[in-house]
């Protein structure tokens, strides 16, 4: 088999499983407020399911790290998270739908950690292929699940999961196709993670991701049905979501350019300086038309965070802890971050509303980039007298 005919299932796996997340992520919030739950009811949902990504990403990470094959890995996460889907409709009752949310989110949050990992140590081990254009794939899907799925969510809401659980069988059906990448410590090669710890530049990139994404966890809880406050529709909901993704485009087809001519803590301080400015905008919009030229803002944020620390972790830890340090990135990131985004988000709307939540995350974005552009000036400082 050839590396092109390899490279090939990568990106239409990339295609498939953002596309289940723009079915998921973005029409589950309205499928619950459709079924009558309030704000703070919605955010506990969505923050109670990230909760359990905390104990799951190190535990799926560390399987990775020690299985025979990162794919078995990334094949029981995928069968597990379809199957779950098919349970959501049984019932619209609050317990159940935290139940099957936890059982979900144990699954599916680690996909996308592991999944990176497998993609980018087959490109590494080829010396060819972009994973830049690769993960391009992802955007190209979820763009175009977004319109598609807007348009049958305005009658058929609750058909989110069965479509879900169709994709995430395609998905499988892929993952079969790929290269098998052994787990590096199956072999009896132990290495403990707290070896990531002590990797300082590493905890300082996590910290600002961390800060940002949390603002990204509101969005995602919330933009949603502040969207639909503003007056837009399913429709362009989905139209929204497709900019959003669209925007993506331009920086996964010129990562490798951008990582050779400019540093990461540049990248990262321009990814929160775009983050206070897209919060602001939706602060001060009263219309849902004028949210869609804010979207574009997305692609200087979420997939720069994304493929930049990605990108930065698979190059400098060790190859024992590849799945553990990406899975510990999605805990961040995925976990942490969400629950406060999502249960902090619900309570702070449900007291001040939508709109000032997000003034007061444009703020919290601002006041990060001041404090770690600092924090990263004293690091050049230093590295700069190590050197004389």
């Amino acid at each position: 088999m050839t590396m092109k005919v390899k490279l090939h299932y990568f990106v239409l796996f990339y295609v498939c499983i953002y596309a289940g997340n723009a079915v998921y992520g973005t029409f589950l919030p309205v499928y619950l407020q459709d079924i009558g739950f309030h704000s703070i009811q919605i955010g506990t949902l969505l923050s109670l399911g990230p909760l359990v990504a905390i104990l799951a990403q190190p535990l799926w990470g560390a399987l990775g790290d020690r299985a025979r094959t990162k794919n078995f890995i990334l094949l029981l996460l995928l069968t597990g998270t379809g199957l779950t889907t098919l349970l959501y409709p049984l019932s619209t009752q609050y317990t159940y739908l935290l139940l099957m949310i936890c059982i979900f989110t144990l699954f599916q949050t680690s996909i996308f950690a592991i999944s990176d990992t497998i993609t980018l140590e087959v490109l590494d081990r080829n010396k060819k292929g972009s994973f830049g254009l690769i993960r391009l794939g992802g955007t190209i899907g979820f763009a175009v699940m977004s319109l598609l799925f807007g348009i049958i969510a305005q009658k058929h809401i609750g058909s989110l999961f069965p479509v879900y659980a169709f994709i995430m069988l395609v998905c499988f059906l892929l993952v079969l196709k790929f290269p098998v990448i052994e787990g590096h410590q199956s072999q009896g090669r132990k290495m403990s993670i707290l070896v990531l710890f002590r990797n300082h530049t590493l905890m300082l990139y996590l910290g600002i991701n961390f800060i940002l994404q949390t603002t990204m966890g509101y969005y995602y809880a919330f933009f949603p049905m502040y969207f639909r406050e503003l007056g837009g529709d399913n429709i362009l909901l989905g139209w929204a979501m497709v900019i959003s993704s669209l925007s993506e485009v331009p920086f996964l087809l010129f990562a490798d350019k951008i990582f050779k001519r400019i540093k990461i803590p540049y990248i990262l301080l321009g990814a929160a300086a775009a983050t206070a400015v897209r919060w602001y905008l939706l602060f001060v919009i009263d219309a849902p038309y004028w949210a869609l030229p804010v979207q574009a803002l997305h692609g200087l944020i979420f997939i720069v965070l994304t493929v930049t620390m990605a990108t930065y972790i698979n190059r400098s830890v060790p190859k024992e802890l590849k799945a553990s340090g990406q899975t510990f990135n999605g805990l961040l990131n995925l976990g942490v971050a969400r629950i406060i985004g999502s249960f902090a988000g619900g309570i702070a709307t449900h007291a001040f509303g939508m709109r000032n939540v997000f003034m007061y995350n444009s703020i919290i974005a601002f006041v990060c980039m001041g404090i770690f552009g600092l924090l990263f000036w004293r690091m050049k400082d230093r590295q700069a007298q190590a050197n004389t």
